[in-house]
């Protein structure tokens, strides 16, 4: 994933669209697709400047305060508490990375061979982990809600630690092909990329090998996981009565959709360019040129998951703000006054059973 020049009148199709997709591959094979593009100007450049600042901003930002919130109650934590900081630390890694996209976008890549490998592998680490992470929390929330398992997970936070560490060895092992890229400037253009470098014919074949564990790993298997884990509890909700019962499952209709219109339209866009490149479906200049256009648009609403993570998973539930105001009533940043009137809120809310046992 990585910036594209667009600072020509008419440009050959390997110029333009030397530099990106959502893993760093060329569109496709030019020696045997020559195809050519017309457009003006430069800028889908500063868009996508803007956007991955924007992106970084928000989700460092927020995730920084879950964080710091989930910390400060660090004698009290939940399961489902271990599994917020761990998904806080994985978005908060990713909009690190941000930056560099942000001003490869505009310069190109200026920042070495090293660098691309390492804001690569970062960003894919943290790509893997934080997927597998929400599927952590959706199998938490099941064994907690529908077989009343959070107090037996209270007494073995080591196991969740455990989990947690394999998440984290897993997306590391999964992002090891990410290790080809390197900085590369080809003979037609004096644009640096950060670019994966793969020779020879297999090649092809082991670009399209990745996609497709990528995207099974990292997006269809976490997808079944969430969504029989969260039907099978709204199914346990739907017989329990009451306010309760009705906000948990807000949160979890909200995160199950929040989850499928980030990530599903650009998996979408993928599978369909990896079909391209498998020859399983007719390539053409056109569609290649509406793919990598929806191949942009869908990444950076991918992006956009990562800034969303903490409202959805901290700032809606009423124990995260509970600690977040005793925090802030703590250093003075709020009045006392306020500290009272949200305690009298939360108290007319009725903050017991599932509310607390939900995200």
């Amino acid at each position: 994933m990585a910036a594209r020049s667009l600072n020509f009148d008419y440009v050959d199709f390997e110029d333009l669209f030397e530099n990106y997709t959502s893993e760093g591959y060329p569109i496709f094979d030019l020696n045997t697709i020559p195809c050519t593009l017309v457009i003006n100007g430069n800028w889908i450049n500063t868009v996508m400047a803007a956007v991955y600042s924007l992106v970084c901003f928000l989700a460092a930002t927020g995730n920084m305060i879950v964080m710091i919130v989930i910390l400060y109650n660090r004698h009290t934590l939940s399961s489902t508490d271990i599994y917020l900081l761990h998904l806080a630390v994985a978005d908060l890694l990713f909009a690190v990375t941000l930056p560099f996209w942000a001003v490869d976008a505009i310069s190109g890549w200026v920042f070495g061979d090293a660098m691309c490998k390492i804001i690569s592998m970062l960003q894919e680490v943290n790509f893997y982990s934080g997927i597998l992470l929400l599927a952590c929390i959706s199998i938490d929330r099941y064994l907690a809600i529908v077989y009343s398992a959070q107090a037996h997970m209270h007494k073995r936070p080591f196991l969740i630690k455990l989990v947690c560490a394999a998440v984290w060895v897993l997306a590391i092992v999964l992002s090891l092909p990410i290790l080809y890229k390197g900085e590369y400037t080809p003979p037609s253009s004096n644009r640096t990329m950060c670019y994966e470098i793969l020779d020879g014919e297999s090649a092809e074949t082991w670009r399209v090998i990745t996609r497709f564990l990528r995207q099974f790993i990292g997006f269809l298997i976490p997808l079944v996981v969430m969504i029989f884990c969260y039907s099978m509890t709204i199914q346990k909700l739907c017989q329990t009565k009451g306010f309760q019962k009705q906000k948990a499952m807000k949160v979890i209709i909200a995160v199950v959709l929040a989850f499928l219109i980030c990530w599903l339209p650009h998996n979408i866009t993928v599978f369909i360019d990896t079909l391209m490149r498998s020859k399983l479906i007719d390539e053409t200049c056109d569609m290649h040129n509406n793919i990598d256009r929806a191949q942009f648009a869908t990444q950076s609403l991918g992006f956009l998951h990562s800034c969303i993570n903490p409202i959805l998973y901290a700032f809606i539930g009423v124990k995260f703000r509970r600690n977040l105001v005793n925090l802030l009533a703590m250093k003075g940043i709020i009045k006392p006054s306020a500290m009272t009137h949200y305690k009298r809120s939360v108290s007319s809310s009725s903050e017991t059973g599932l509310t607390l046992t939900t995200i």
